[in-house]
């Protein structure tokens, strides 16, 4: 039996942990990717403009963590999704107005 892949995956083009966490692990071909608010990257401030212009920039570092992992975005579930997460919670960090995370697998082992 093969042995299972395991790594930590992370870019400077997404904003960096804002705790004990990874912004992606890797687990044999399955990317988990840590949820994601609109922060810049370089700034590691929330972007202006509200919930919609959040939502852009948490889904534009998730797709430079799903690069840094081989994948994009057509290469999350499509069809037998994985379980979910739903939860609501008092407060975001940096009072951020929407957070998403992402399950997906890459087309290679890295």
């Amino acid at each position: 039996m093969s042995s299972l892949i395991k790594k930590v995956i992370s870019t400077a083009k997404a904003p960096g942990a804002i705790g004990p966490y990874s912004q992606a692990v890797l687990v044999d071909r399955t990317v988990y990717v840590s949820g994601q608010l609109g922060m810049d990257p370089s700034s590691g401030q929330l972007v202006s403009g509200g919930v919609v212009e959040e939502t852009k920039q948490a889904l534009s570092n998730m797709g430079e963590i799903l690069k840094a992992a081989n994948c994009d975005f057509g290469d999350d579930f499509k069809s037998n999704f994985p379980a979910r997460a739903a939860y609501q919670v008092a407060a975001l960090p940096k009072g951020g107005r929407v957070e998403i995370e992402a399950v997906a697998v890459t087309k290679a082992r890295l």
